[in-house]
């Protein structure tokens, strides 16, 4: 692509090297080593998500690399940049965990001050563990420039004894050592195998959600999020990805010319058909609050209800990321699903083409079994369910996928935090039928809306995962399974029903009608409220004090500012 197609004119780019008053700002750059012509060229922020904390990032700055070569082959000037990233596997389990949600947030902010602060004209953004997706994403729709999304792609799964295995297996196995059905050697060898490469988690946690998001809303080229992080073909879609932003700077394609109202629901429609992770429902309304764009948990539910499931993938069925890329990827998934009427072909990509357009080119594959038709799909609804009732105005979310049974009543064992449980779990003190409540983790009151998967999976190691159910305020790992129901709203911490419940309180769950509900009349409940008062967080400075005094419900996403809809000017247009 010629250079001299670019009107520097209308780019933010201009600000920094356009004209006489910019010779101090070209100064850096000429330090750098550029020339005067890559100087003129338009100027891309290469993102990288990359640090040493865990696999899943551990790659992003080689393939960051390429991606660079690919935008100067396209006569652009690449200028690589940094931001950080919380690991949840690392994360998980303790304090650190209430890092993880916040992370998102900095994330997107630090991209936008970046490329604020230095006038860049697009990104190119690469993202590995969970936070970091989203992050990098609402990064992109908020500034509006030309972006692409890149995955660092998926780890490949262990062998444990003959059994594939994945970083879930090694969480269980951590309940069946504390009820003595694993012994501690047996325990070293699985956590030495579980993760035997560069990627992200797996099976169909998080990040792989967010990343079979990321191809279905239009943000990352086909094909690019399922690639497997040790794979050489992943050059190829860095490179290419890097050719393509300059093409859609040209071509003036902006992010929210991409992830519009349609878009977010094809995102939605995808999440459920994969058996995805409740985190999505968090996500996706972050996402569409910097666009500007109405849609809660609730419209998300609505999409998951009316959406089959139809991909194998765990932790509810048998097959990981690896095994859908070699299937045909999350395209083969995307096709099945447009023809069958659970996606809108007319949604914009960067690609410069439609939904529909790229579909074209796809092929469905008849010699596997990962992905089913979507009219003879595992089940007729989604793998993901949104629920609703007195205990959850704002409601709540639950995976179903894998699940036969999908109604629970009990009475209620509350605990005021995760810490609390998980020592209450490694003791046994909890019966079966129990509905096991943790509350005081939300967005504002952990602070920070932690994850329970190493309570949930010491539950499901200790064989209780279909004889308990589990409720919270509080987030859950994509790679949670068991009756574990997540993002109940109104938190505890704003005086919402969850944090008025008493132990023996009867707890009624329907995934099938979607309903959440405690045994006690409105007037139990207001008698209650009128006797509670908040609690107490011992985070009275730093980052989590700051974060709580902004972040909103997790209805909304869980978002730290008024977003797209309250802005006055765009980045894209300074």
């Amino acid at each position: 692509m010629d250079v001299k197609s670019f009107d520097k004119s209308k780019l933010p780019s201009r600000h920094t090297t356009v004209g006489p008053a910019r010779a101090p700002h070209r100064s850096y750059l000429y330090a750098m080593g550029l020339s005067a012509e890559e100087i003129n060229q338009p100027l891309v922020g290469v993102a990288s998500c990359w640090n040493e904390a865990a696999p899943c990032n551990i790659s992003l700055m080689r393939q960051a690399q390429v991606v660079k070569k690919g935008v100067a082959a396209a006569r652009g000037t690449p200028r690589e940049f940094c931001t950080i990233t919380v690991t949840d596997g690392i994360a998980m389990g303790h304090q650190g965990m209430k890092a993880s949600l916040v992370s998102r947030d900095v994330i997107a902010d630090s991209v936008e001050l970046t490329m604020r602060g230095h006038c860049y004209d697009a990104i190119v953004g690469l993202a590995g563990c969970d936070k970091s997706l989203p992050g990098m994403m609402m990064a992109m729709v908020r500034l509006n420039v030309p972006s692409i999304f890149i995955y660092g792609g998926s780890i490949l799964p262990g062998s444990f004894r003959g059994r594939q295995i994945t970083v879930q297996d090694v969480f269980e196995a951590v309940g069946q050592h504390s009820v003595g059905a694993m012994s501690d050697e047996d325990l070293l060898e699985i956590e030495q195998v579980a993760c035997p490469s560069a990627g992200s988690c797996g099976a169909q946690f998080t990040a792989n959600t967010m990343a079979t998001v990321a191809e279905a809303i239009g943000l990352a080229l086909p094909y690019s999020c399922g690639a497997p992080a040790p794979y050489e073909i992943r050059d190829r879609f860095c490179y290419a990805s890097g050719e393509k932003v300059m093409e859609l700077i040209a071509r003036n394609i902006r992010p929210r010319d991409i992830v519009t109202k349609k878009a977010l629901e094809n995102a939605a429609a995808v999440v459920a058909a994969t058996g995805g992770s409740t985190n999505a429902a968090l996500h996706l309304p972050a996402i569409a609050h910097e666009c500007g764009i109405e849609f809660d948990l609730f419209d998300v539910a609505e999409i998951f209800r009316k959406t089959p499931y139809i991909a194998d993938l765990k932790p509810g069925g048998r097959y990981v990321a690896k095994d859908m890329f070699e299937a045909g990827g999350i395209p083969l998934l995307m096709k099945t699903m447009l023809e069958h009427g659970y996606l809108h072909g007319d949604c914009m990509t960067v690609t410069g083409r439609t939904i529909a357009e790229n579909m074209d080119y796809v092929r469905w594959n008849e010699q596997q079994d990962v992905v089913r038709p979507a009219d003879k799909p595992i089940t007729a609804t989604g793998g993901v369910v949104g629920l609703r009732g007195n205990l959850a105005p704002e409601g709540a979310i639950v995976k179903v996928a894998g699940m036969t049974n999908q109604k629970f009543s009990g009475p209620a064992r509350c605990f005021d935090s995760e810490e609390a449980c998980f020592e209450a779990v490694g003791q046994r003190a909890y019966n079966e039928g129990d509905v096991i409540v943790i509350r005081y983790e939300g967005p504002k009151g952990g602070p920070g809306m932690r994850e329970m998967l190493a309570t949930t999976a010491a539950i499901y190691g200790q064989g209780m995962g279909d004889k308990v159910a589990l409720i919270t305020d509080g987030r859950f790992s994509g790679a949670t399974r068991g009756f574990c129901i997540g993002h109940v709203g109104p938190e505890a911490a704003e005086g919402g029903p969850i944090g008025l419940l008493r132990d023996g309180d009867i707890i009624e769950i329907d995934a099938v009608a979607g309903t959440l509900n405690v045994q006690l009349t409105d007037e139990e409940l207001k008698a209650r409220a009128a006797d509670w008062s908040p609690r107490e967080t011992d985070y009275a400075s730093g980052v989590l004090w700051k974060y709580a005094q902004t972040v909103g419900s997790a209805r909304y996403g869980a978002v730290t500012h008024p977003g797209g809809a309250k802005e006055k000017h765009c980045y894209a247009d300074i």
